[in-house]
């Protein structure tokens, strides 16, 4: 019995091949944003010679102003993986703490919230974002803030569904009946058999985020103020970059946002949906 359950806490922690990527590529993407600095070879405000095509200097040539696009790109990493997982922090947090009032208590909190849940759903998320994004101005917040008020829906419908599943549990109601404080069940019994569910749903936060702002960056609703890939788009529209045939200016941002996204995705759909661990009860 101790050589199974040993052999069941390896399984739990193992990565099938679609997580290894997955983490493969998000783990150099973090590398890039942390060492920014000292990958960059110049400074992104920089101004010098514009429309320089990629050469020996200028690896993806420069824009407009003359600033180099490789630089701007390494740098607009951090922007987009900050604005990513600060959203999916945000979202996952409000998420799981309201689907832990809404499937443990049950009654009417649940109804309030699951009213609440379902009108949210219904609302067009993108056209609210983009409203919601003017209104408060342009900004790294603001982009925050706009996303997540759409965002946490589903991870709280799931986490729900799953939270009243376990409120059946023995060891739940065992907990309950020998007179357990509700936040002791909660963050000691309900929240490890949720980490799962839990890690993906912040993975593909961090995924949808991203998109969202890539395309408010494109539409000059993010914070032209600092470098992001979607605010690089958006300066290659903008300044006909398409049209004039600068691919090196507008398909590096489309390609990284793709990857990174890919990335996230992979961890929390693929990867851990084949974990063992993630279909524990107790």
């Amino acid at each position: 019995m101790t050589t199974d359950k040993k052999k069941g806490q390896k399984k739990t922690f193992s990565m099938n091949g679609a997580m290894k990527c997955g983490a493969g590529i998000v783990g150099f993407f973090l590398l890039v944003a942390l060492f920014a600095k000292q990958i960059a070879p110049y400074d992104p405000a920089q101004m010098g010679v514009p429309y320089i095509k990629p050469c020996a200097e200028h690896l993806l040539g420069t824009n407009d102003v003359g600033q180099d696009i490789f630089s701007e790109l390494i740098y607009g990493t951090r922007v987009s993986l900050l604005i990513g997982v600060f959203t999916a922090m945000v979202v996952t947090v409000f998420a799981t703490m309201l689907s832990l009032i809404s499937g443990y208590y049950k009654g009417i909190p649940d109804k309030l919230i699951t009213a609440l849940t379902n009108i949210t759903m219904g609302l067009p998320s993108l056209a609210l974002t983009v409203l919601l994004v003017a209104y408060l101005n342009p900004g790294k917040t603001s982009i925050i803030i706009s996303i997540s008020l759409t965002a946490w829906t589903g991870t709280s419908r799931i986490l729900r569904s799953r939270i009243i599943q376990l409120a059946e549990m023995p060891f739940i109601k065992i907990e309950k009946a020998i007179g357990m404080n509700d936040f002791v069940i909660m963050t000691k019994h309900l929240l490890p058999n949720l980490k799962d569910i839990i890690l993906s749903r912040a993975a593909l936060a961090v995924s949808s985020a991203m998109m969202t702002e890539a395309g408010l960056s494109f539409l000059g609703l993010g914070d032209l103020g600092s470098k992001s890939w979607g605010s690089i788009l958006h300066y290659a529209f903008y300044q006909n970059g398409v049209v004039r045939g600068y691919y090196w200016w507008y398909l590096p941002p489309i390609l990284c946002t793709s990857l990174a996204v890919t990335g996230f995705m992979l961890l929390g759909y693929y990867g851990v949906q084949k974990m063992p661990g993630g279909k524990k009860d107790a």
